[in-house]
């Protein structure tokens, strides 16, 4: 670990941080310390990182904008990576647009929105970075970003630049089958020309929509369970009665079953708690396992 501190501080000099606390990167604002961090700016920088990593023998987790994100209360062990602004840029040639992995998903719906471009509107008000909903092939209203996907760049473990077409991605619901520890840069989409008037129709009526129904003001990671086929997670959740159950600084939300909020002081184990809990109620009920759209990272 020292000596991956003394090449990362050669090469980033401040930027490395030792024992970063998490909680303040992640949207459900949970979670322990990284061993080591630091904040890269372009391919090369990451290249390197994640280089200097593998060489080392430790792991390497990118951290966009930690959303959908639970980090336990230990933290995480070797390597934390952030992208920096430098991954933010959205570009618009056509219909054809290459959006960075840190680029804000909902600035990239607006963007392609106002250039009259269909075929992303289903992610506003999605949370999270670009980079993040092609992990988690986003999707909301029958959309989804797999349908308009044609190639992911990113860096592979060994630190190695790497593009997929979207066939080898492996799309599947709410998850994608990447390479072990493959960090996406930059993904290119192809979007089709709509009628600029309607699409912004499209995007208000969505965005009212969830602001009716999730909830708001409050740190949370998006939605807690997949869609099982069929049904609706918040559903049976509320059916199980979990709806408000609350366990230390956590609880299920009262607007949205299907969310858990943290009301202050929440621990990464109380969360934890709370889906091992939620899921075992709703088999009972229903008969259906849920399974997690929060991704558990860190030292548990």
């Amino acid at each position: 670990m020292k000596a991956l501190e003394r090449e990362l501080r050669g090469k980033f000099g401040e930027r490395v941080r030792c024992a970063m606390p998490l909680a303040e990167l992640t949207s459900f604002r949970i979670g322990g310390p990284a061993d080591l961090f630091v904040t890269v700016e372009d391919e090369a920088e990451l290249m390197h990182a994640k280089a200097a990593a593998y060489r080392a023998s430790l792991t390497c987790l990118c951290l966009g904008a930690g959303t959908n994100l639970l980090v336990s209360d230990r933290g995480v062990r070797g390597l934390v990576v952030r992208l920096g602004d430098g991954f933010g840029k959205i570009k618009i040639d056509d219909t054809k647009v290459v959006a960075g992995a840190a680029a804000a998903f909902g600035a990239l719906v607006q963007a392609v929105v106002d250039q009259g471009l269909e075929g992303l509107e289903f992610g506003e008000g999605i949370p999270g970075t670009v980079g993040g909903g092609l992990v988690m092939n986003a999707g909301a209203f029958g959309g989804e970003i797999a349908k308009v996907v044609t190639l992911v760049h990113g860096v592979s473990e060994a630190g190695e630049a790497i593009a997929l077409t979207r066939d080898e991605v492996k799309f599947a619901y709410r998850r994608t089958e990447l390479p072990a520890h493959f960090v996406i840069t930059r993904v290119d989409f192809e979007l089709a020309r709509g009628d600029r008037a309607q699409l912004m129709a499209r995007v208000a009526e969505l965005k009212a929509r969830r602001a009716s129904r999730q909830p708001r003001g409050v740190p949370n990671a998006g939605s807690i369970f997949k869609n099982p086929p069929g049904k609706f997670a918040g559903k049976l959740l509320e059916g199980a009665g979990l709806k408000g159950t609350r366990l230390g600084g956590a609880a299920f939300s009262d607007q949205h079953a299907n969310f858990i909020v943290n009301l202050g002081g929440a621990q990464a184990a109380e969360v934890r708690a709370l889906i091992d809990m939620a899921r075992a109620k709703v088999k009972e009920q229903s008969g259906v396992w849920l399974e997690p759209e929060v991704k558990l990272v860190g030292d548990w």
